[in-house]
């Protein structure tokens, strides 16, 4: 779904189940405040991603992510006929949803719908060098990207916030619409009512939720946010260099990932993050007295 992602149809290769509120609008430039788990005051959110993309309103939230809770459970179930998704008691599953659950209860603050998406987070063998987390909170990673990268907990945290920034921050939804918006053509648009002809277009995806191209702002974005969500969940936000530093390398080699192909790992990316990495570093400190 994402750059970090750059994922096709997927074909799982062999070894390895599973495991908020009405809508919104919010034009926040980050959140402004936050009680952290606990009920402890946490600190004002540093991270300026400015606002979501307000065509993404022409497509309903829950006609995308009823699409995507229909399309996940048929790939765990192809990979599965594989023999491809890693049962539940796998270290690397357990590992994986460990993540997802110190994160998950931070997602609500970009996204309020969250506090209803039913999370899953599951583990596929193929050596494909990828992860995705569809809308409504439906996560998968490949054993490629954990195993070839040799990923950290740190580090595999700042994909995980990366591949949730995707979906808090509805970038599938707003790629939909700007395809369906320059299909139609803005006048007939206007006069669309209720779900109309996108919202038949978004019922009829098929599988091209996992093959929609993110710009790269909207990468740079998913950085940010997940740099925060993982911080604020006590990981350590230096580990999102080190991470692209990894993939940096990975793309260097013969035939590397093809989801660096259009946004790979350079020095922008990294210099983007290093300039965030100090305004998250308080939530890590404050994550880390918490235990």
């Amino acid at each position: 779904m994402c750059r970090l992602c750059d994922l096709k149809t997927p074909a799982p290769a062999a070894s390895a189940g599973a495991g908020g509120l009405p809508p919104r609008t919010w034009t926040r430039r980050g959140f402004t405040a936050l009680v952290a788990a606990g009920g402890t005051s946490a600190a004002l959110a540093q991270v300026d991603v400015g606002q979501g993309s307000r065509l993404r309103g022409l497509v309903p939230a829950e006609t995308l992510e009823q699409a995507a809770a229909q399309q996940y459970p048929e790939l765990m179930a192809q990979a599965r006929a594989q023999n491809a998704l890693a049962p539940d008691s796998h270290p690397q599953v357990v590992r994986l949803r460990a993540i997802s659950q110190r994160i998950i209860p931070y997602t609500a603050q970009w996204n309020d719908r969250s506090r209803n998406w039913k999370w899953e987070v599951n583990l596929i063998g193929s050596k494909q060098i990828n992860a995705f987390c569809m809308p409504g909170g439906k996560i998968a990673f490949y054993t490629g990207i954990l195993d070839q990268l040799k990923l950290t907990d740190d580090e595999t945290a700042m994909i995980m916030g990366h591949e949730m920034a995707h979906a808090l921050r509805e970038h599938a939804r707003a790629r939909v619409a700007k395809t369906q918006a320059t299909q139609l053509g803005v006048s007939a648009i206007s006069q669309l009512l209720g779900l109309g002809q996108i919202g038949q277009t978004v019922t009829g995806l098929g599988g091209e939720l996992l093959t929609l191209r993110f710009s790269r702002a909207d990468e740079t974005d998913a950085d940010i946010v997940g740099l925060e969500l993982a911080a604020r969940a006590g990981f350590d936000p230096q580990s999102a260099v080190s991470l692209w530093e990894k993939m940096g390398k990975a793309s260097g080699a013969a035939g590397g990932p093809n989801f660096l192909s259009t946004h790979p790992s350079g020095p922008d990316r990294i210099r983007e993050l290093q300039a965030n990495v100090p305004k998250v570093e308080p939530l890590y400190e404050q994550a880390k007295r918490r235990g």
